[in-house]
């Protein structure tokens, strides 16, 4: 009920069916919980944390299809395995791609949000092994943590961006959600053993998220998936130019994964040469850091 009141509004201890002003208009009703809420907001929180895309040299221009088509992102770039527990590695994530191609075909806004979905896994669940090793070691990480993290969160950008092109229909969800839980669990047992495997491991599952990425690009050239205009969050997120199109969010996509793919093989190695920590080949560079953390 609302009704014109020039009174002063009286203050009351009732949590239900109290009254408060808005103008010269008093309304029945409670007190406005999302104000209440607002008021009492740490300052830390009321600056907008906005995920950082991958490269460090996004934010210095706006991205048009010319310079994302000039990345040279390694398009057929593929690391040979050379231990049985890579070769293992390789015929898994092949062999996982198979279902997918059989449930999706040639839905590739479809096919991606299932990528996404397991994608944006690895990355967090390396960040918290490491994290949670790091306070039993009481020694600092080497510089994986931050550099896992960012990886997820980029991830998990990607998915939010497909979300706003395809909406998968309920069956699809269900599925989605069953692969992403199966996998968590798989990849979580995977990186306690061996982390060095489960570095490999994506490194060959991003190899077939930029060979996805290619196909899906040939769908649009080919004119079987409609050029429609890049969404908001993408055009934020990459810097791009207000003209940008599906096409250009895909050429960006797919870029971070060839990123993700080398950086990944590059952890394996590294484990596997017995040294992980970043902080030494950065000690006598210009990104000497400051602290090892």
């Amino acid at each position: 009920m609302i009704k014109k009141d020039n009174e002063k509004n009286k203050p009351s201890d009732a949590t239900h069916g109290s009254k408060h002003n808005t103008g010269d208009l008093q309304v029945s009703g409670p007190e406005p919980v999302r104000d209440t809420i607002f008021a009492t907001m740490p300052p830390e929180l009321r600056v907008p944390l906005f995920p950082e895309p991958m490269r460090n040299d996004t934010m210095d221009h706006k991205w048009k299809t010319s310079d994302l088509e000039a990345l040279d992102i390694g398009e057929t770039k593929h690391r040979i395995p050379d231990l049985i527990s890579d070769r293992i590695a390789l015929w898994t994530v092949k062999n996982a791609r198979r279902p997918t191609d059989i449930f999706f075909r040639n839905k590739y806004l479809h096919r991606s949000v299932m990528l996404e979905v397991v994608a944006a896994v690895p990355g967090m669940v390396g960040a918290l092994i490491r994290h949670i090793k790091s306070l039993q070691g009481m020694r600092h990480d080497g510089g994986w943590i931050g550099h896992l993290l960012h990886e997820a969160e980029n991830e998990r950008m990607h998915l939010m961006t497909w979300m706003e092109v395809g909406k998968p229909v309920l069956w699809e969800r269900a599925l989605i959600a069953t692969v992403q839980t199966g996998f968590f669990a798989v990849f979580s047992m995977l990186y306690m053993v061996s982390p060095r495997t489960a570095h490999r491991v994506v490194g060959y599952l991003e190899e077939e998220a930029v060979t996805s990425y290619t196909h899906f690009i040939k769908e649009i050239d080919a004119g079987r998936i409609e050029n429609v205009k890049a969404p908001d969050i993408a055009i934020a997120y990459w810097n791009l130019d207000e003209t940008a199109t599906l096409r250009d969010v895909v050429l960006a996509v797919r870029a971070d994964e060839a990123l993700h793919r080398d950086t990944n093989h590059h952890f394996s190695d590294r484990i596997r040469a017995g040294r992980e920590s970043l902080f030494e080949d950065l000690e006598h560079t210009e990104n000497k850091p400051r602290i090892k953390y």
